[in-house]
């Protein structure tokens, strides 16, 4: 299962078992993405996708298999790593003494980002949080955090972005600003894999889409990914 933008890719999995105390929650995972390529992950809530992500994005080990970054096993803990990956995932983690706009700040400064007072301020913006961002993380509602997580993803450089289902928690206006910005960080050239329920953010963004599932993981174009989660 393939979604290619180099021979090799840049995030690759042969035989991946996922899943808690041995054992697995879906079957097995083959794939390679490329730089400058999207794929979606889709299925019923319960089918695997979280874990698999989580396992992707190093934060679970294997149950059988390999995970490999740039050729690499993946290390969650490597430097370069954590320079080139950026996780979005189904637990916003931020630093609780930290009102949202040091949180970003902090986050643009840690990655070397050239003018991250207006990096950060452009983010504010586009996600809406503008009369929130001086608050702590806890006095954020659920839609706040969220927006507030993604925000943390777009003020630093990545060369591959992992995100569990990013529209959860947005309006169908910022879901469909999230999907083309998403678009076009693919198209300049960093790597997307995002699981999502959402037919019109995998129309807009997938290249690719891998249906999980407990008997198979198998691969669909967008157009029936899309006829596939309006029957689910």
């Amino acid at each position: 299962m393939a979604a290619e933008g180099s021979a090799s890719g840049l995030l690759s999995a042969a035989g991946l078992l996922v899943g808690y105390g041995g054992t697995p929650v879906c079957a097995a995972v083959d794939l390679t993405l490329g730089a400058g390529r999207a794929l979606a992950v889709v299925g019923p809530n319960g089918a695997g996708k979280s874990t698999l992500l989580r396992t992707l994005a190093g934060l679970l080990p294997p149950l059988a298999g390999e995970v490999a970054f740039e050729g690499r096993p993946v290390d969650e803990r490597e430097a370069g790593f954590r320079r080139d990956v950026v996780a979005v995932l189904d637990d916003d983690a931020f630093f609780a003494a930290l009102t949202g706009r040091e949180h970003l700040l902090l986050t643009a400064r840690g990655h070397g980002v050239a003018e991250p007072d207006d990096v950060v301020t452009g983010e504010v913006t586009a996600f809406g949080l503008a009369d929130r961002i001086d608050a702590l993380p806890s006095a954020l509602s659920s839609g706040q955090r969220r927006r507030l997580a993604l925000a943390a993803a777009f003020v630093r450089p990545a060369r591959l972005l992992l995100l569990d289902e990013p529209e959860r928690r947005l309006d169908t206006g910022m879901r469909t600003r999230l999907g083309a910005r998403l678009a076009a960080r693919r198209d300049a050239g960093a790597a997307v894999l995002f699981a999502s329920h959402d037919p019109a953010l995998v129309d807009a963004l997938a290249d690719e889409v891998l249906v999980v599932g407990e008997d198979a993981c198998r691969l669909l174009d967008p157009a029936g990914a899309v006829a596939y989660l309006g029957g689910l």
